[in-house]
């Protein structure tokens, strides 16, 4: 493969894996803890977009069970953005070390 070619099928990479990128940030991820009584969404930068708490979630002399289930809910977001991540952007770089590539 000449050189010409290679930076071609590069810049045609780049361009994809742009894409993915935006495309991944716009997207929402939801995940609940708990039965659905805590229920957090994120974008795809990661940052809490909403937050849903069922009454019954909320106990004045249990606030560390309410703790724990908005940490599992968020860290559940997270996983579920990650593999989204993974997913798309990692299917594109077919396992290719990248420098500032997550993956």
């Amino acid at each position: 493969m000449n050189m010409q070619k290679m930076l071609k099928e590069m810049q045609k990479m780049q361009g994809k894996l742009a894409q993915a990128q935006t495309d991944l940030e716009s997207k929402e991820f939801t995940a609940e803890a708990g039965g659905g009584m805590v229920k957090i969404t994120i974008n795809g930068k990661g940052l809490l977009t909403n937050l849903k708490l069922d009454e019954d979630a909320v106990d004045p002399d249990d606030v560390e069970a309410l703790e724990d289930l908005l940490i599992a809910a968020f860290n559940q977001a997270i996983a579920d953005k990650e593999a989204a991540s993974q997913n798309a952007i990692g299917g594109l770089t077919k396992g290719m070390n990248i420098p500032g590539m997550p993956f």
